[in-house]
């Protein structure tokens, strides 16, 4: 558990300088350009933190090698495994999104354009952000903590601890908006009040958060299989990719009877999305299993 510590430590670090220098922060730089948010300059400096700290902790708890941090594979089988993972992974998703339109969950957009030009524009920036997404998040959270946990308490807790955070991640969002003049020392805990809000209300996140810490162990056992965060970064990205496309083209239906199976997180993972989860899982651990599960849940290896 030392090492979870640790990083559950950096990212509490990152809060701190939310906190401690958001306001000096701001001082210093919004003067040089301009009529820069508060929220913008002191997410900057908590992700500068915890970026710095990364180099760090991945030093401290010997996972900062290529082997560790899960990109051992030589460059081209790494892009090869990354490609075929996301068109997995986007296949994947059709159910789910069959689930939905076959049931009214989610309508077309008004006056959205399904255009060739325009579904291009959206799959590019899908895949640039899905890709963007998961590079970060499975490098801090597949790649260096999770190796880290396993060499010491084993896969099982490693994948079940990263699952949950990396489900609280997405909970850790808002805009926090105000006005310059208002700013002043004590921004930056208002700001993470906003930011963190969502935990204040279990009971309207509990399906969206279950369903991504599902979605988490399912990314923690194909890199125990795999050895490696290729696959992880794939399968994350297009998802990701699959969500953003079908958020800008359709929106939830409140009049269905069903749509308490849509989330209110993002008003597309919940419920729905969690009931077909163990088949997703089904699915890519036939792909990926090579070995029996039970060589890895308890080892003190990280492949």
């Amino acid at each position: 558990m030392r090492s979870a510590a640790i990083f559950l430590g950096l990212i509490g670090l990152g809060f701190a300088g939310i906190i401690l220098l958001g306001y000096p922060a701001w001082l210093l730089v919004s003067p040089l350009l301009g009529d820069e948010k508060f929220s913008r300059i002191a997410s900057r400096v908590g992700m500068l933190i915890v970026l710095v700290g990364f180099v760090f902790v991945a030093r401290h708890t010997k996972v900062s090698d290529r082997q560790s941090l899960g990109f051992d594979l030589p460059a081209r089988e790494f892009t090869r495994e990354v490609v075929v993972a996301f068109l997995l992974g986007s296949l994947l998703m059709l159910p789910a999104i069959g689930t939905m339109l076959l049931f009214g969950l989610r309508t077309l957009q008004p006056g959205v354009a399904l255009g060739i030009p325009d579904l291009l524009v959206l799959l590019s920036v899908g895949v640039t952000s899905g890709l963007t997404i998961a590079f970060i998040e499975e490098t801090f959270l597949r790649g260096a903590m999770q190796t880290a946990i396993t060499r010491e308490s084993g896969a099982a807790l490693a994948i079940g601890l990263t699952s949950v955070l990396y489900a609280a991640f997405h909970f850790v969002s808002g805009k926090y908006r105000v006005a310059p003049a208002e700013i002043g020392p004590g921004s930056g805990l208002d700001m993470l009040a906003v930011v963190l809000k969502g935990f204040t209300e279990p009971a309207r996140i509990v399906d969206s958060f279950l369903c991504l810490t599902a979605v988490g162990v399912l990314l923690g056992i194909v890199r125990a299989l795999t050895g490696n965060i290729a696959a992880c970064i794939g399968l994350h990205a297009g998802w990701v990719m699959v969500i953003y496309v079908l958020r800008k083209i359709t929106i939830p239906n409140p009049d269905s009877s069903a749509a308490w199976l849509l989330g209110d997180y993002d008003g597309f993972i919940g419920w729905l999305v969690l009931a077909w989860t163990p088949v997703i899982g089904w699915i890519l651990y036939r792909w990926y299993g090579r070995r029996k599960m039970g060589t890895f849940l308890f080892s003190g290896t990280g492949k």
